[in-house]
This record gives structure tokens, C-alpha cells and sequence, in this order.
């Protein structure tokens, strides 16, 4: 397999869930080359996950909801690595609530992690990559942003999710001019921890009806795709969102 990113330092956000997206996007970063420093709330967990890629990665608890605890993991990475490439701004939860019953507690709490974090956490990164004169920011939104809602976030997700994308094309036009390009993956629906169990076998058969490729997507099929906008493939692009959804909405 050819390495497509060796030498590129980089973080991904809310990678160490076991079956989630950021870990799987993790392990692939590694098989290319990549240093990987892994972020998540449980400094245990990321640490471990980390370990598991191999010798050089790295695990650190943060909440990227609190500008001190990105500007702290970055300034841990620049002082360890003395650079960093790539980040996926990966953090992201969700609720199966229905508009009426969206309480202001519940609206802060899933935005602030996917949009507030996705905020946060480049604002930290940026200014290395700034003087670095590159790097790639790859910000995960989803096709709820892109439909009006999905099957397993409620409407504040998907506010959430479509704030992302405004966030990142913003952040593109702005940074271009420094060599930063800024992208954005509407993964479909994605088979991890959060539809584990959710999915009864009359569900799935329904919303297959919905996807011409006529499977539900893997974290790998994510993980690829930041791979892609992490690497010098996609050296040209930025501000574009990278729909990975089995034809679930074409658009």
C-alpha cells in the first residue's frame, strides 16, 4: 500500500471509541504514515488507543469545548512533534429527540461539541499551520445537515451538522491564501457504536430501499475519505463537502 502521509502529524478528535469514526480514521492515518495524536474525554481510553496504533502516536484527554483544553493539546503536540499537518475535527454527539422536545439544555450541549469544537479546536491548530505555510482541516458534518434531520440525531444535530459546513467554507476562504485547505465529509448512515443495536432488521431493510449502493457504510469508508483530504491527492480542493453516503442523497 502506497504511504500516502508520511511525515504529516495529526489529530483527530473523538478517535477512541472503539467502532467510531476517529478511531477507524486513526488506524488509517497510521497505515499510511502518519503520526497520530488522538483526542477524546478519557485520557485513559485515548492513550490506549493511541498505544494500539504503534510506537510514536499519542493519546491526550480534552473537551474541545473549552478553548484552554485545545490550545493545551496543541501546544503538547507542537512541543513533542514540532508540527502539525492534519486535523479532523471528528468530536461530534447526538440525541433522537423530535423538535418540540429540543430543551435549551439539550440544543448546547449537542452543538457545542460538534460546531463550538470545530471552532475551538482550529482556532488552535490553525496559527501552526499558518507558519508552517500548510495544512489540512477536514471537519465532520453529516447528510442530516444536507436532508432537514437524520434516523438517529434530532434537528439540533442537524443544525449542528449544517453549521459545520458553513464554518468550514468559511474557514477555506479565509486560510486558502495560507496554504491551509479546509474540507468537509456528510458521511451517510455509518455503522458505529451510536447504531449499534438501534437498527431492527425492518429498519434496515427500509432504508437500503434509499441507498443505490445497497449497504450501510462502514467507519472505513469515512476513514478513507479523510485519508484522501488529508493527503497531496487532494492538493487542489478546499471547501468542499465530500458527500460518503452510498447514493443515500444525490443531490
Amino acid at each position: 500500500m502506497q504511504a500516502l502521509l508520511d511525515g504529516k502529524v495529526a489529530l483527530i478528535t473523538g478517535a477512541a471509541s472503539l467502532n467510531g469514526i476517529g478511531r477507524k480514521t486513526a488506524q488509517l492515518f497510521a497505515a499510511h504514515g502518519a503520526t497520530v495524536i488522538i483526542c477524546d474525554l478519557d485520557e485513559a481510553a485515548s492513550i490506549a488507543a493511541a498505544a494500539s496504533l504503534g510506537d510514536g502516536h499519542l493519546g491526550l484527554a480534552a473537551d474541545v469545548t473549552n478553548k484552554q483544553d485545545c490550545e493545551r493539546v496543541v501546544k503538547a503536540i507542537l512541543d513533542r512533534y514540532g508540527r502539525l499537518d492534519v486535523l479532523v475535527n471528528n468530536a461530534g454527539i447526538t440525541q433522537p429527540v423530535k423538535f418540540l422536545g429540543i430543551t435549551e439544555e439539550d440544543y448546547t450541549r449537542i452543538t457545542d461539541v460538534s460546531l463550538k469544537g470545530t471552532l475551538l479546536m482550529s482556532q488552535a491548530a490553525i496559527p501552526a499551520m499558518q507558519q508552517q505555510g500548510a495544512g489540512s482541516i477536514i471537519c465532520m458534518s453529516s447528510v442530516s445537515a444536507q436532508r432537514g434531520g437524520g434516523i438517529f440525531g434530532g434537528p439540533h444535530y442537524s443544525a449542528a451538522k449544517a453549521g459545520v459546513l458553513g464554518l468550514a467554507k468559511a474557514m477555506a476562504r479565509e486560510f486558502g491564501v495560507d496554504g491551509i485547505r479546509v474540507n468537509s465529509i456528510t458521511p451517510g448512515l455509518i455503522q458505529t457504536d451510536i447504531t449499534a443495536g438501534r437498527l431492527s432488521d425492518e429498519m434496515r431493510a427500509e432504508i437500503l430501499k434509499g441507498i443505490p449502493l445497497n449497504r450501510l457504510g462502514d467507519a472505513k469508508d469515512v476513514g478513507n475519505a479523510c485519508v484522501f483530504l488529508a493527503s497531496d491527492l487532494s492538493a487542489y480542493l478546499t471547501g468542499i463537502t465530500l458527500d460518503v453516503n452510498g447514493g443515500m442523497l444525490i443531490h
